[in-house]
């Protein structure tokens, strides 16, 4: 398991608000916010950004965007929301374990702003 944040929390050495967990994925409330919902889905599998997935991961990222889905509807986002994956430095990724955002109860809008 990685030595991550990530990794700490899902080995339940450091506190979370869990919303959703299964045996693949734990999908937890940010603790900064970017919108008035915003939730991570995290795959239990230390994954460092998305340019480190391989073929073998192909199923995994499919059950990560399920996941997406199912944790979008368990807590109301209705009215549609935003996912987002940063990948790398540039990208915005803070913390080298695959999430995915989920963001939403606000409008959206392009560019993001």
């Amino acid at each position: 398991m990685s030595d991550t944040v990530f990794g700490k929390i899902i080995r339940r050495e450091l506190p979370a608000d869990i919303v959703y967990e299964d045996e693949l994925s734990l999908a937890i409330r940010d603790i900064n916010p970017q919108a008035p919902t915003h939730i991570l889905v995290i795959p239990k599998k230390p994954i460092p950004q998305l340019d480190a997935a391989t073929l073998e991961d192909r199923d995994l990222l499919g059950h990560l965007l399920l996941t997406v889905k199912k944790v979008a509807e368990q807590v109301g986002l209705g009215n549609g929301y935003r996912v987002v994956i940063n990948n790398g430095h540039d990208g915005g990724q803070t913390v080298s374990h695959l999430h995915l955002h989920i963001l939403g109860d606000r409008q959206m809008k392009w560019p993001p702003g």
